[in-house]
C-alpha cells in the first residue's frame, strides 16, 4: 500500500486541514525561503572569515594639507605593527586591557549580557554613554569589519564574535586583540605601542605604562598624551590603576606607587607642520568618522591654514615670548581667522609644540582660561541693545556690590585709580572695571551669558556662579569660541562658525565633505543688531577713547589702518590677551604660563599679547588698503556734551558745555538738554555731596551735578577727598 494512502487512512483531519491551508502553508514557506535568502545576502554573504584574524592588510594613509595644498602631517604612511606571543606581553598589560576593557572575559562568551545590561541602565538611568562590547566583538570589529553604525554590521559583529570564540580559545583571542588594536597615529598592537610611546619592547613595560597603554584604544586620539589634551591620558591611567586595585589585579601601594610615577615618552618624531592644528583637524575628523577611517582610510583632507600667516605667526609668538622672560611669562598662543567665512589661516598653540619644560603640546587655543576685560564687549553690547549708547555716563568710583556668599565685592581699576564722571565710549576704550560692573548689574547676567552663547560662547553654563565679575572675565572661555565671538563683531552681527576644513576626499576620489564659504557674511545668523555691532566696533578701533590707559600710540595701534581691539588682563595676572579684527581678519593673542602661575609687571596694551597681536595684525595689512567700518543706515550722529552725554544748551547760554560727537542707533539718541549748573544738598562738613535722607549740616549750593546709569548722583565740581566706597 502507498505511503500517501495509509497517511490519509490514519490522518483524516490531517489531510483535510492540509488541503483547507494548502495556500498558507505555500505563503509561509515562500516567506521563510525569503527571510532565509534575505539574511545570507545582506548578512552572510560577504561575511569575512574569522581566521583572517591572523592576517591583515596595509591601511592607507591620510594626508592633511593647508588651502593651498601643502602638506602639513600625514597619518599612518606606514602601518606600524609587530606580532608577540601572549608570553611577551606583560600579565600587567594583559590584566590592565582586561579591567578596563572587558572585566569578565575569561568568564563570558562572545556575548557579555551582564555588561549590555549595564550598559543600557547606565545610559538609560544615568544618562551617561557606556559601552558594552566584549573584547572579542572589539577585535572583529576593529580587524575584519568596517567601523559604520548600522544593525546589519552590528549582526556580523556578533555572529562573528561568536564563531571566533569557537574557533579560538581565550587566550588567542586577547593575544590578537592586544596584537591589533589600535594604540594611534601609526601604531597598532602592544609591541609598536611600548616602542612608540616608551622606547622599549613590551615585555619590559612597568605597571604604570602598561596602565596608561591600555587606555589607548579607547579613543587613540583623545587619549593619546602627543595629543591635543594630555591630560587625559594621565586621568585615564588613573581610572585603569583603581580599576585593576578594586578587581584584585594589584594592591593599593602598586596602585599609589604607579600613579605617582613620572613616564618619559619618546619625541614624537613624526614629521609635522603646525602641529597643534593637524591635531586638532585629526580631533574633528576622529568624532565625525571615526579612528579606523582616519587611520586606515586614505583620507585627503584641505584644510582652510594658509601656511605663510601659520608659519609668520608662530615667528611672532616665540620671538616676543622669549622676551618676556623677566616678567615670568613662559608661553604665548595666537589664531587668526577670516569671519566673513569662518576659516581658521592660523594656530599657534604654544610657543613650542616640542618645549616639554612649558608643556608645549597642550594647545591653548581649546584651553578653557579667564578672559579678563575682553569680554567687556559683549556686556556692552547688551547694554546698547537695551537703550543705553555711548554717551551714556557712569560714575567711576570705589564701589561695593553684596555677593550670594553674604560678602562684599569690590572690584578696583587696573591702575587703581577712579575716574569719576565718564561716557560709555571711554569706560570701554579705557577699560575701566567700575562701569562694565555697573552696565551688567543693569543688563542681568542672564542677558549677557544668553548674548555670549548666540556669539558662540558656550562655557557660561552656570549663571548663578559667575555673579557680577563675570563682565571682568570671571568665567571662563576657550581662545576658539572667543575668536566667533569677535568674528560677530567683524561681520556686522552676523555668526560664521568656524570651518577648518575646506575638503576631505576619500580612498576612491570620492568626495565626502566640502566647505563653500558664503560669498557675505550675511548668510550667517545674525545675532545683533548691525548698529549694535557698529558702535562696539568704533569704540574699539577709535585710539582717542583709550587714549587715558593706553596712550596715543599703544601696540594697539596699527598705522594707517582702521582695526578694532580689546585688551583683557586677569586680576591676578595669570592671563593677558589681545583681540582685534577688521572685516578681512580676527587676530587673538595670549601670554601666560600653563601652570596657571602668575605673571609680573605684565601692563596690559604695553607688554604681553598686545605687541604680539601687533605685530601679526601688521604683517596681515602690510599690503591692505584701509578698509572702514560700514555705517549702517540705522546709525545717526549727533553732538552732546562731553560730561554728562545730553543735548548741549543753544548757543550764548552760560555755562555751556563742551561738546563731542557721537553714534547712536535712531531712537536711542537723546532729546534732554544739559541742565547744566542746578542746585545740590551738600554736607557742610565735606563740601561734598549729603547722604540720602541727610538733614543735618546741609545747605543747598550751585554745583554741576551728573546722574549715572544706576542713578548715583554725582558731583562733578566738588572735592571728592578720599572717596569710600558706596555699597548700592
Amino acid at each position: 500500500m502507498k505511503v500517501s494512502k495509509i497517511l490519509r487512512l490514519r490522518f483524516p483531519k490531517f489531510i483535510k486541514l492540509e488541503r483547507k491551508h494548502a495556500w498558507t502553508f505555500l505563503i509561509i514557506g515562500f516567506l521563510i525561503t525569503a527571510l532565509s535568502g534575505t539574511i545570507y545576502f545582506f548578512i552572510l554573504k560577504d561575511l569575512p572569515l574569522p581566521t583572517k584574524l591572523n592576517s591583515s592588510s596595509a591601511p592607507q594613509s591620510t594626508q592633511i594639507f593647508d588651502r593651498n595644498q601643502k602638506l602639513l602631517y600625514t597619518i599612518y604612511t606606514a602601518k606600524n605593527q609587530n606580532f608577540v606571543s601572549l608570553s611577551q606581553i606583560p600579565k600587567y598589560m594583559q590584566q590592565a586591557t582586561i579591567a578596563i576593557e572587558d572585566k569578565d572575559f575569561y568568564k563570558h562568551g562572545a556575548l557579555d549580557f551582564r555588561g549590555i545590561f549595564r550598559s543600557l541602565v547606565s545610559i538609560i538611568v544615568h544618562q551617561e554613554l557606556q559601552g558594552g562590547s566584549t573584547l572579542t566583538q572589539q577585535l572583529v570589529k576593529n580587524s575584519l569589519l568596517t567601523p559604520e553604525r548600522t544593525i546589519v554590521r552590528k549582526i556580523k559583529e556578533v555572529i562573528l564574535a561568536f564563531a571566533t570564540e569557537a574557533i579560538y580559545p581565550k587566550s588567542k583571542i586577547l593575544e590578537m586583540y592586544l596584537n591589533q588594536i589600535p594604540y594611534g597615529g601609526t601604531t597598532y598592537g602592544v609591541e609598536a605601542a611600548s616602542q612608540t610611546f616608551f622606547g622599549k619592547k613590551a615585555r619590559d613595560l612597568t605597571l604604570a605604562q602598561s596602565a596608561l597603554l591600555a587606555g589607548l584604544p579607547e579613543a587613540p586620539t583623545t587619549n593619546s598624551p602627543f595629543g591635543s589634551h594630555p591630560e587625559f591620558a594621565k586621568k585615564r591611567q588613573v581610572a585603569i590603576l583603581n580599576k585593576m586595585y578594586e578587581q584584585k589585579y594589584i594592591s593599593g601601594k602598586q596602585r599609589d606607587d604607579s600613579i605617582k610615577e613620572s613616564l618619559k615618552f619618546q619625541t614624537f618624531s613624526n614629521n609635522i607642520s603646525a602641529p597643534h592644528f593637524v591635531l586638532y583637524i585629526k580631533d574633528l575628523l576622529t568624532k565625525k568618522y571615526g579612528g579606523k577611517i582616519v587611520e586606515e582610510g586614505g583620507l585627503q583632507v584641505t584644510t582652510s591654514l594658509d601656511s605663510k600667516i601659520q608659519e609668520e605667526a608662530q615667528s611672532i609668538v616665540t620671538r616676543n615670548v622669549d622676551k618676556l622672560q623677566g616678567y615670568h611669562a613662559t608661553n604665548g598662543s595666537a589664531l587668526v581667522t577670516n569671519p566673513a567665512t569662518g576659516e581658521i589661516l592660523a594656530m599657534i598653540g604654544s610657543k613650542d609644540y616640542f618645549d616639554e619644560k612649558i608643556d608645549g603640546n597642550v594647545n591653548i587655543t581649546l584651553a578653557l582660561r579667564q578672559p579678563g576685560s575682553s569680554i567687556k564687549p559683549i556686556n556692552y553690547a547688551v547694554g546698547l541693545m537695551r537703550g543705553f549708547t555711548g554717551a551714556t555716563v557712569f560714575v567711576d568710583q570705589p564701589l561695593c556690590f553684596p555677593t550670594n556668599e553674604g560678602k562684599k565685592y569690590c572690584p578696583v581699576n587696573y591702575d587703581g585709580k577712579w575716574q569719576g564722571a565718564i561716557q560709555m565710549r571711554y569706560a570701554l576704550g579705557n577699560s575701566i572695571n567700575i562701569p562694565a560692573i555697573k552696565m551688567l548689574k543693569v543688563n542681568g547676567i542672564p542677558a549677557m551669558i544668553a548674548t555670549a552663547s548666540a556669539m558662540g560662547i558656550t562655557t557660561f553654563t552656570e549663571p548663578e556662579k559667575y555673579g557680577l565679575s563675570l563682565t571682568l572675565g570671571g568665567g571662563e572661555v576657550t581662545m576658539l569660541e572667543m575668536v566667533t565671538a569677535y568674528g560677530v563683531l567683524a561681520n556686522g552681527g552676523y555668526r560664521i562658525n568656524l570651518h577648518p576644513i575646506l575638503k576631505i576626499i576619500d580612498s576612491h576620489g570620492k568626495t565626502l565633505d566640502e566647505y563653500k564659504p558664503p560669498s557675505s557674511p550675511i548668510f550667517g545668523k545674525k545675532v545683533l543688531p548691525e548698529g549694535v555691532s557698529f558702535i562696539i566696533s568704533d569704540i574699539l578701533a577709535d585710539n582717542n577713547a583709550r587714549l587715558a590707559e593706553f596712550g596715543s600710540n599703544s601696540a594697539l595701534k596699527i598705522t594707517n589702518q582702521v582695526v578694532s581691539a580689546k585688551t583683557g588682563t586677569t586680576n591676578d595676572f595669570r592671563d593677558n590677551w589681545t583681540f582685534g579684527y577688521t572685516p578681512d581678519y580676527v587676530v587673538a593673542s595670549w601670554v601666560g604660563n600653563n601652570d596657571n602661575t602668575p605673571m609680573n609687571n605684565i601692563a596690559s596694551g604695553i607688554t604681553g599679547a598686545a605687541p604680539i597681536w601687533h605685530d601679526i595684525m601688521t604683517y596681515l595689512l602690510k599690503d591692505k588698503t584701509p578698509h572702514p567700518i560700514s555705517r549702517p543706515p540705522a546709525i545717526i550722529q549727533k553732538k552732546v556734551c562731553s560730561l554728562s552725554g545730553l543735548i548741549p544748551p543753544p548757543d550764548g547760554t552760560p555755562n555751556r558745555c563742551e561738546t563731542r560727537f557721537e553714534y547712536f542707533i535712531k531712537g536711542t539718541e537723546p532729546f534732554r538738554i544739559d541742565p547744566g549748573i542746578q542746585k545740590v544738598k551738600i554736607d557742610k562738613n565735606t563740601n561734598d555731596l549729603a547722604a540720602p535722607n541727610q538733614e543735618n549740616n546741609v545747605e543747598e549750593r550751585d554745583n554741576l551735578v551728573i546722574t549715572d546709569v544706576t542713578n548715583q548722583i554725582y558731583c562733578v565740581t566738588c572735592p571728592h577727598p578720599n572717596p569710600t566706597p558706596v555699597t548700592p
